[in-house]
């Protein structure tokens, strides 16, 4: 298999952690979407990441479509989210949580700050979004994050929450969301994290 996309991506990343959790290897292509955007095109014609490549040539998008695929693969037994029932549903809110924020945090705020022209951004949007951000992440510090518990909730909310640390420390203020911090410092522990993780943010600035 082929993992199309950067690190720092956490689509990218989610996937990535997930297949070395469940010991699936995978082969790293780090084309970048602003870089090589044209080539990512030949891959995935939204031209988005990540994309997973299949040993037979097929091509599956969206972390989500890919995570169910490397769920099914594996089986019920050892599938990152659970196959029904309230801790599917838990899994799932949990999971849509994190991914908002994703989306809020990432192309409400940062994509705001740094590729769209100053001059053009809309103060009152990216506050919005902020909120948005903020009322997810509060709803997520009340859930349940057992310790010896480490699926794709953890997953998804811990690569969520590695983004904003680097990307968006404003919104994720040390200290603020214990349980939260709590559940970073445990994923930033483990060795699939760490394997995976990055420093820097390749979006290039518009000013």
């Amino acid at each position: 298999m082929i993992l199309v996309g950067q690190y720092d991506s956490p689509y990218v990343r989610r996937v990535a952690v997930s297949l070395r959790v469940l010991g699936l290897p995978y082969e790293h292509d780090t084309r970048s979407v602003f870089g090589d955007f044209d080539d990512m095109r030949r891959t995935n014609p939204l031209g988005r990441i990540p994309s997973l490549v299949l040993d037979g040539g097929e091509v599956l998008i969206d972390s989500a479509a890919i995570l169910d695929h490397i769920d099914e693969t594996v089986g019920p037994a050892r599938a990152l989210i659970p196959r029904g029932g309230p801790e599917r549903r838990a899994s799932l809110r949990r999971i849509a949580l994190a991914t908002g924020i994703i989306d809020k945090a990432g192309g409400g705020v940062v994509y705001e700050r740094l590729v769209r022209p100053a001059q053009y951004r809309w103060p009152n949007w990216i506050e919005r979004c902020r909120t948005q951000a903020a009322g997810a992440l509060a709803a997520l510090d009340r859930e349940d994050w057992p310790a010896d518990r480490f699926a794709q909730a953890e997953i998804t909310a811990g690569v969520m929450l590695y983004y904003l640390k680097i990307n968006a420390p404003d919104i994720l203020q040390p200290g603020t969301f214990r349980k939260l911090d709590a559940l970073l410092a445990r994923c930033e522990a483990r060795p699939e994290f760490q394997a995976t993780s990055f420093t820097d943010y390749k979006v290039p600035r518009a000013d």
